[in-house]
């Protein structure tokens, strides 16, 4: 079995304009490359990544072609595309189609001001672009907002692939989340999930209380299981959320948090969500 980690970040200050990390993370606050975690993707048996988006620039985008230059391990690039300029994400698509690597699209909706961006009638336009192109869409939903708009979007795009990133971050270890209160987040993602072209990221469950290291196992296991139920074994990637993932106690930590709930899982479905379905979702090529 390959196992494929769906969200690792590679960032280079120099280069790119990042709105974050900023200095409220110093772990992370600095230019980190893919030398840096590689040892600890061999302890967990960890065989390729895909590269994510970390910022709306198209030099962060450079960023992770340079990097799949250097490292073989790389099997796709979820790339910058300015949604709200169709025009110019089309032909900048096309151009970065060239390269097989170049899998998939993301752009920060979260960091948008109208928590209804992604329903702009230009921004549609661009998702239409995607639709039209075959190139799946890494969906960042941290408000209940963000996962409302997903029934609506899989009606107009009903070809679009979309992947919810890290489970839209849950409430994890603050049952009484002002932001989702009472079973806002499982009814929403409930709801989400009836689209069967939509997939939802196993990455970046962290605390949301105070210090994101003090999560635990017990704490993110309810929302892993939870989303198992919904979307089942076949729509659930793992993604490590490095380098982030330092800010929660490192990769070794997380890998093995959530390599421990599967345990609990069927061979099958730890194979689907450990590998298999990046692989599919992102039309990655298959292992030599």
């Amino acid at each position: 079995m390959a196992v494929i980690d769906s969200h690792v970040h590679v960032w280079d200050l120099e280069r790119a304009h990042y709105d974050w990390p900023d200095g409220s993370v110093p772990e992370i606050f600095r230019s980190i490359g893919l030398d840096e975690v590689r040892p600890s993707l061999a302890a967990a048996g960890v065989d390729r990544v895909v590269l994510v988006q970390a910022a709306d620039d198209p030099d962060d985008t450079a960023t992770m072609l340079r990097t799949a230059d250097r490292h073989d391990e790389v099997a796709g690039i979820v790339a910058y595309a300015p949604l709200e300029r169709p025009q110019e994400a089309h032909d900048r698509l096309v151009e970065l189609r060239r390269d097989p690597r170049v899998v998939g699209v993301r752009t920060l909706i979260h960091d948008q001001p109208d928590p209804d961006w992604i329903l702009r009638p230009d921004v549609d336009e661009g998702l239409g672009v995607l639709e039209a192109l075959g190139v799946p869409f890494d969906y960042v939903a941290v408000l209940p907002r963000h996962l409302e708009h997903l029934p609506a979007l899989a009606e107009r795009h009903p070809s679009l692939r979309i992947v919810i990133d890290h489970l839209a971050k849950p409430p994890i270890g603050d049952p009484g989340s002002a932001r989702w209160p009472g079973d806002t987040w499982s009814v929403l993602m409930a709801r989400a999930a009836e689209n069967p072209l939509l997939s939802a990221k196993v990455s970046g469950l962290y605390s949301a209380t105070a210090d994101a290291a003090s999560w635990t196992q017990d704490q993110v296991r309810p929302f892993v299981e939870e989303a198992h139920r919904l979307f089942g074994p076949d729509r659930l990637l793992y993604g490590g959320d490095w380098p982030v993932s330092l800010t929660a106690g490192g990769y070794a930590r997380c890998f093995d948090a959530l390599s421990g709930i599967f345990a609990d899982w069927p061979a099958a479905d730890r194979a689907a969500v450990l590998g298999d379905n990046a692989r599919r979702f992102y039309g990655l090529p298959a292992e030599d």
